[in-house]
């Protein structure tokens, strides 16, 4: 008999996403890798007199999630210690639990929170909104944080604090709000919005202890939903040493790829080449520094996506195509630059004319280099038809983001900005995978929605359709993917996009045992059913991670 497992599992109906043998019914792990993955026989002839062997009970088993487009610190710290909004609130919702949240805290501590949809935040934009929120919140300063995460609404006290006031002039890439009378709204666009997250940042007594809850919470939360790695989609330093931290104490339950800005964006720290130097110190077996992050553009919500068309008229805004943030040759001289540090790039591209840009200077960098780094347009969610083949041509890997795929607020409020034909052919995931692209899946957890939780988003990638009543329709639904292409864009897909194919993403022997247990499966339920799904069990690296207290009796432990 071979060297007996640490771990045998038997008896579920298990998914490897493995092309080679898509299903088994038992694994064995050893080490906290997989040895054996196939029939009960395959896997028992692995148990010895210390093996633990867990009978699955006939539940779907499948590999740990990959979330491909994650940020830990502001998720967690949103889960750890934030008032939580819902971005189907409305104002006078909101401004109630202000209140409320308010009454416990002291007459000088923010209250900070989120989500506030977008459909809500477009209707901030008038000084008396703002004096309510003045009073909800008893004179205390308040930062709320919006579904894109680029714009915040802040109040007078906070304006204060930012040391912003009625003559303050807009600051570069960003905007304070002002109503028709020329009045501060307290909403913040794009880099307005660094100024009120540095204020807030200042009142923090031990940021760094903060960062590392934020960050252990993010991770727990993750686990919970089934995700086993993730990308960060935007790192700085703090949540980069949390980090290495928690590997270093042996808690890092998940293996996380890190993406370092290159430029100052919405966290006040060091980015670029500073924060790269840094942060390489930190590596780990499971923290791995591997990418840098780009923002080309902003979003649509408020017209700073870059379009290759004009935004709606009205709303007595003035004609634009969106912001641009990047030159096509200081595009590619840094592309090149990230090769020869051996980084890949994920760049934020929300427009078709961003995206355009990314896939001009990918083409420049495969034709000018022998660079085979990794790139990756996240929110891929406007892209002109000549440039869906391109993807696969210039290998770029489009990430994509659940919850903006599907009618909801965030949509709603995008179609009062973007032209109704340029909304309708949005997300075209069909088109990327029928033409050879990767598409691989990221919550963007904590924007448009409070929690990572990646079965509405698997669900919607099949249906297009959301599972809230609220918001009937399909977005799209041309575009729809079957379930194996859903559950590979959570997976195998984003488990290469990150350069760790090698060891996550598939079930196959020598791969990390990294797998989760659910509570119904998946290819014999109504694609409709998807979002209600609830993991039992995860583990990571064969280790129990997360078990759910009402599906223990799912996965019985038995004697050997």
């Amino acid at each position: 008999m071979s060297s007996p497992a640490d771990l045998v599992v038997t008896g579920g109906r298990i998914w490897t996403q493995d092309p080679g043998r898509p299903w088994a019914e038992a694994l064995a792990v050893r080490d906290g890798k997989i040895v054996a993955v196939g029939s009960a026989a395959e896997a028992e002839a692995f148990t010895g007199p210390d093996t633990q062997v867990h009978d699955a009970g006939g539940a779907m088993i499948m590999p740990g999630l990959i979330d491909g487009h994650v940020h830990l610190n502001l998720g967690g710290s949103q889960a750890a210690f934030e008032l939580p909004l819902a971005p189907t609130d409305d104002l006078d919702t909101i401004l109630g639990r202000i209140g409320e949240w308010a009454a416990g805290l002291g007459p000088d501590a923010w209250v900070v929170g989120g989500i506030v949809g977008s459909t809500v935040l477009d209707g901030l934009a008038d000084a008396a909104v703002l004096a309510r929120l003045d009073e909800a919140s008893g004179g205390r300063p308040v930062l709320l944080r919006d579904d894109s995460m680029h714009n915040r609404w802040v109040n007078s006290r906070a304006l204060a604090l930012m040391g912003v006031g009625p003559a303050s002039a807009d600051p570069d890439g960003g905007r304070y709000v002002r109503d028709g009378n020329g009045c501060l709204t307290g909403v913040l666009h794009e880099s307005a919005s660094a100024e009120a997250e540095a204020a807030f940042t200042r009142s923090i007594t031990d940021v760094q202890a903060r960062t590392d809850t934020a960050v252990a919470t993010a991770i727990e939360t993750l686990n919970s939903y089934g995700v086993t790695s993730a990308q960060e989609a935007a790192t700085m330093l703090g949540s980069a040493r949390a980090l290495a931290a928690l590997e270093a104490s042996g808690g890092l339950n998940a293996r996380v790829v890190l993406s370092m800005p290159v430029r100052p964006f919405l966290e006040d720290g060091l980015v670029g080449e500073e924060l790269i130097a840094e942060v390489a110190e930190l590596r780990g077996e499971l923290v791995r520094p591997d990418f840098v992050k780009i923002v080309m553009d902003g979003v649509p919500m408020t017209r700073t996506t870059a379009l290759l068309s004009p935004y709606r008229c009205g709303h007595g805004a003035e004609p634009t195509q969106g912001e641009m943030y990047w030159t096509l040759d200081d595009l590619v001289a840094q592309l090149k630059r990230c090769a020869e540090l051996g980084l890949g790039a994920k760049l934020h591209a929300t427009g078709d004319a961003s995206a355009r840009r990314v896939l001009d200077a990918a083409e420049r960098l495969r034709n000018e280099t022998a660079s085979g780094i990794r790139l990756q347009i996240a929110h891929a969610e406007f892209v002109h038809p000549d440039d869906v083949p391109r993807f696969a041509e210039v290998n770029v890997v489009a990430d994509l983001s659940p919850y903006i795929w599907y009618p909801s607020v965030i949509q709603d409020s995008i179609a009062e900005q973007v032209e109704p034909g340029l909304v309708e052919s949005s997300w075209p995931m069909r088109d990327l995978v029928d033409s050879g692209a990767v598409v691989a899946a990221g919550s963007d957890w904590p924007c448009a929605a409070p929690t990572p939780d990646p079965w509405t988003g698997l669900e919607t990638l099949v249906t297009r359709r959301n599972p809230d009543e609220r918001f009937p329709g399909t977005l799209n639904p041309k575009q729809e993917l079957t379930l194996e292409e859903a559950i590979a864009a959570f997976t195998s897909n984003p488990a290469d996009a990150l350069g760790i194919g090698d060891i996550a993403g598939r079930l196959a022997p020598g791969c990390s045992a990294d797998f989760i247990v659910l509570d119904r499966n998946l290819f014999e339920i109504d694609p409709r059913d998807i979002h209600a799904t609830r993991v039992q069990r995860t583990y990571f690296a064969g280790r129990l991670v997360h078990e759910n207290p009402d599906g223990k009796a799912s996965c019985a432990e038995l004697t050997p």
